[in-house]
């Protein structure tokens, strides 16, 4: 969101003597939300102004965005309003909560410079009007960047421990396997038949969202509760980990235990999948059974509108 600060006017600020300030804060996951918070942040960003004396007049926030990348709905924001020479300086909890890349970081701060906007961290020492505060932007910046490497090295070192020996790599198998305590996959037998059963459903119905529609039709969910739909029927159809193919981290091998379903029902499911590429035959016509279906959903949606 973007906050504009109402009790601002014309008659309480001289914009010559006062510095008009836009707090910036994010999160990078809803779980997040619970450490140091929205609310938080902004709280402190506030204070921090306050002491300065500088009027805030906007606040942005960034709720479960990922911070290494600046394509970020109301970061994008931020720098519009910069561009627009709506304020001064952004305030933001802490570096990594602005920009985590250090490409970004000196490319984002060069601009806004040129724009006579500066960056300010309330727990860092960041003041990019001077000189020694663009030198500390730059150090800490490099900083939070080799952390950041290091993490995804070490993550990428042990999922890579992991593969080697034929684990899964998070709590979430696909459908048809659940993880045993020492990371491996067991063939889940209630879910192996409904794995079997889409791949023979599909050699017969040559439609992914045939199929996803005869399952939503009987109340079968997937593995997370959701109703199927064609990329998911899709995601079944072209997982190599049902003949026992395991491809993780960079590890490819053949794992038996993990077979599901045979090479040639496999084979045969990615061929007629792939037959609409090659131009070997046509789409076939809807169903009259999902047609109906589509038809009655519409129009129960027009109903609900008229009745509104």
């Amino acid at each position: 969101m973007a906050i504009k600060h109402e009790s601002m006017t014309a008659n309480t600020v001289e914009k010559s003597k006062s510095i008009l300030a836009a707090i910036y804060a994010r999160t990078s996951s809803p779980n997040q939300r619970f450490n140091y918070s929205i609310k938080e942040q902004i709280s402190s960003c506030w204070n921090h102004c306050n002491q300065r004396s500088w009027q805030v007049r906007f606040v942005f926030v960034d709720e479960s965005e990922f911070g290494g990348t600046v394509d970020r709905p109301k970061f994008q924001q931020v720098l519009e309003r910069a561009r627009a020479g709506e304020f001064d300086v952004i305030v933001f909890w802490k570096l990594d909560r602005f920009c985590r890349s250090l490409v970004d970081l000196v490319n984002v701060e060069r601009a806004l410079r040129e724009l006579n906007v500066g960056l300010c961290s309330v727990t860092e020492y960041i003041d990019t009007t001077t000189s020694v505060g663009r030198f500390n932007l730059r150090s800490i910046g490099s900083v939070a960047e080799l952390e950041r490497e290091l993490i995804g090295e070490r993550a990428r070192l042990g999922l890579h421990a992991l593969a080697k020996e034929h684990k899964w790599p998070n709590p979430h198998p696909p459908i048809g396997y659940e993880r045993s305590s020492d990371g491996k996959l067991i063939v889940k037998e209630d879910e192996a038949k409904l794995v079997r059963r889409i791949f023979e459903t599909y050699l017969k119905a040559k439609s992914m969202p045939q199929v996803a529609f005869k399952l939503t039709k009987e109340g079968v969910l997937t593995k997370r509760g959701r109703k199927w739909n064609a990329a998911a029927v899709r995601d079944v159809l072209t997982d190599g980990i049902y003949v026992g193919i395991y491809s993780v981290a960079g590890i490819k091998d053949y794992v038996e235990e993990y077979r599901i379903i045979e090479d040639s029902l496999f084979i045969m499911a990615n061929e007629t999948r792939l037959r609409y590429e090659r131009e070997e035959a046509r789409r076939p016509p809807m169903p009259r059974d999902r047609k109906k279906a589509k038809i009655e959903k519409m129009f129960g949606k027009f109903s609900d509108l008229m009745r509104g």
